[in-house]
């Protein structure tokens, strides 16, 4: 259902090899042919865990930087792996990174570049935060200290709240982007009819500040089915739920990053049917994924 992107086509291309060479006599190409596959298979253990397989550093990032008000970066300290995909995660109105700060370590440690975003002033609205998570995916690409262990051509968006919100404004303005994960989202727009990338959203049933019913769902709902998406939504959960170590909110977003950035159809698992579990009072796909 997916758009085919640059990483989807070289697996078909790959695939056809492995056709011809069969018909050649020769060994069949395997799963691990995908050269954007980082680390082990993934189990359900392991994504709940608070760190993945790869050991990660830190690296600070000026406020002084051109677009953003500066951040850290998460990086796996490996350079034996190949280049990364990168994700820029933006938190909500009136929050800084550290109320979100758990996601960079927890993401990075599974294999890609994390950036958690200062925004320019508290009070910044979606459609700057959106503008903000792009200017710091460029700036990890073209000018921070880690940009030779970035694929330039495989990044990501994800925030909470307005940062959520943000991160479907920079998912629509920049269709190249390889994935979103929006977390309790708040926009005044409702209707994404125009976004292409694959999109995964997480929701709080209890939530009073952008209540899924006018937010998260409606945002879901208006996203073409043939982007790929998925909404996930915690039973009795509040707004303020990505802000404290959560497992599904951990385990679905690295997921759906490793899935459609990584293009690692070992996650599929994951995402189709997905989780089902008393802490989850809704789930909606697209699956199966193509």
């Amino acid at each position: 259902m997916q758009q085919l992107r640059k990483p989807r086509r070289f697996v078909l291309a790959m695939a056809a090899a492995a056709a011809l060479a069969v018909g050649l006599g020769a060994a069949p190409a395997r799963a691990a042919d995908n050269p954007y596959e980082r680390g082990p298979a993934p189990t359900t253990s392991a994504l709940d865990a608070s760190r993945g397989p790869f050991s990660v550093a830190t690296e600070n990032v000026s406020s002084l930087v051109s677009g953003f008000g500066g951040g850290t970066i998460y990086y796996p300290t490996t350079t034996s792996a190949g280049t990364f995909g990168a994700v820029a995660i933006s938190p909500g109105f009136t929050a800084r990174w550290s109320s979100l700060s758990w996601l960079g370590p927890r993401i990075a440690s599974h294999g890609f570049v994390v950036i958690g975003i200062e925004t320019n002033t508290l009070y910044d609205q979606p459609g700057s935060r959106g503008d903000q998570l792009l200017a710091a995916l460029d700036y990890l690409t073209r000018q921070s200290s880690v940009r030779t262990r970035i694929d330039a051509t495989r990044l990501a968006v994800a925030g909470h709240s307005m940062g959520g919100g943000g991160s479907l404004e920079a998912a629509r303005t920049r269709p190249s982007l390889q994935a979103a994960v929006p977390l309790a989202p708040w926009n005044t727009t409702k209707s994404w009819s125009t976004l292409r990338v694959p999109t995964m959203i997480l929701g709080g049933e209890s939530d009073t500040i952008a209540p899924v019913a006018s937010h998260s769902i409606p945002f879901y709902t208006s996203i073409p089915a043939a982007s790929e998406k998925a909404y996930l939504e915690l039973n009795n959960a509040s707004h303020f739920f990505p802000q404290s170590v959560d497992t599904y909110t951990g385990r679905m977003a690295v997921a759906w990053l490793k899935r459609f950035v990584d293009n690692d159809t070992r996650y599929d698992q994951f995402i189709c049917p997905g989780p089902s579990s008393v802490s989850i009072s809704d789930y909606r796909n697209t699956c199966p994924l193509s």
